[in-house]
């Protein structure tokens, strides 16, 4: 990543700023910012007044957001060093997402664009038609690796799992999942591993190389699939919403638990009397469904969802024969409790043999990583950006 031999405008040899990395998604759109620190009057006022406003707001409009917490410095990209900004907006906002790059003159500056995600490919002709901007476009999972791995290098805390003080795996239950405590995670060596991307849906992947992966499995059941439902039984109208709902409830009020059935453990086959025998299995009963909040029904849509996804995730990690199970993607942003969750199906139905691994810039590695892979195509073709 440090052979850069592009060439800017005014004779240098850099490719013109400024440098986004966009990931499109269905329902949110991810977008990384480089903030060059070497940034001189060659490259214009048009530059240092598109880098004041990224760099100096962490909102944009209603609902436009940088993840300040996130922003990494120091980096070197193409051999100049700056930071790394993260900033996010839902796809539905993509038309003021382009008026905004109109007025702010990055239209004038940049005629390609890096860019991911299935939405790359359905705004290409807004991108266009309305601001004169190519789409240069990656393959969703190369991306998702690459800045994946990039960021693990460049982050020293940017792997870590939910450790429970609880001496055996099997006398852990659900119920103590609110006394789980963060810990890093060496992830150095990372390889193999089993990637879940939870997205609006679910891909699985079996990860032994930065160049040999392959999808092994997924599912439509991810966090459009939250929203949608939460939506649909509460009449919220956001994701931040629908996790804010879900946070204040309680599902035990609205499924039906292995001690409805059992009146307890069933120890037979070692299952605790608190875990989920029926999602929303006691909604067809009269008296449970009148009192049910909209806090619980958000509780149970998240804990569904989560225990569907943690089950596909542990047996593709057991077919495959990797204990690694990293979990990324937006449905994770601002989601303590399915990550919580996670953390415990997977030492739970493992024996403690696995483990659940988080990453701190989840949703955004596919941004980073098409923003990596047009610098190194720049540079191979020799060519300038604009």
């Amino acid at each position: 990543m440090e052979n850069c031999s592009t060439t800017r405008n005014h004779g240098s040899h850099h490719r013109p700023m400024p440098w986004f990395g966009m990931d499109i998604g269905g329902t949110l759109t991810k977008l990384v910012y480089f903030e060059p620190k070497d940034l001189d009057g060659e490259e214009g006022e048009i530059i240092r007044n598109i880098r004041r406003y990224l760099t100096k707001n962490s909102a944009y409009g209603k609902t436009g957001y940088r993840d300040t917490h996130l922003q990494v410095d120091n980096v070197v990209i193409c051999r100049r060093k700056g930071s790394l900004h993260f900033i996010r907006f839902p796809t539905s906002e993509m038309g003021n997402f382009l008026s905004l790059a109109k007025a702010k003159g990055m239209a004038e500056l940049v005629t390609t664009v890096c860019a991911t995600g299935g939405g790359a490919y359905k705004f290409e002709r807004n991108f266009r038609d309305e601001v004169n901007m190519k789409l240069d476009k990656f393959d969703e999972l190369d991306s998702l690796i690459k800045g994946m791995l990039f960021a693990e290098i460049h982050y020293s805390t940017e792997c870590y799992y939910f450790h429970s003080s609880s001496a055996s795996p099997a006398r852990r239950s659900a119920e103590s999942i609110i006394n789980y405590e963060k810990k890093l995670y060496d992830f150095s060596q990372p390889f193999p591993f089993i990637l879940v991307n939870v997205g609006s849906g679910v891909s699985v992947l079996a990860v032994r190389s930065p160049n040999d992966y392959r999808r092994i499995s997924g599912t439509s059941l991810g966090g459009g699939t939250f929203l949608g439902l939460c939506c649909l039984l509460t009449g919220c109208d956001t994701f931040e919403e629908a996790i804010q709902l879900a946070t204040k409830g309680d599902n035990k009020k609205v499924d039906k638990l292995v001690k409805d059935i059992y009146g307890g453990d069933y120890e037979k086959f070692g299952l605790p009397g608190d875990l989920v025998a029926s999602s929303f299995g006691q909604m067809h009963l009269k008296d449970k469904k009148a009192q049910v909040t909209k806090e619980d029904l958000a509780n149970a849509v998240l804990v569904t969802i989560t225990n569907n996804i943690g089950s596909i995730a542990r047996m593709s990690a057991v077919h495959e024969k990797i204990d690694k199970v990293v979990f990324v993607g937006n449905f994770l942003r601002v989601n303590p409790i399915s990550m919580k969750l996670l953390a415990f199906a997977m030492d739970y139905w493992s024996e403690g043999e696995m483990k659940a691994l988080f990453l701190q810039h989840e949703g955004y590695f596919g941004a980073l990583g098409c923003l990596l892979e047009f610098n190194e195509k720049e540079d191979n073709n020799g060519v300038a950006g604009k």
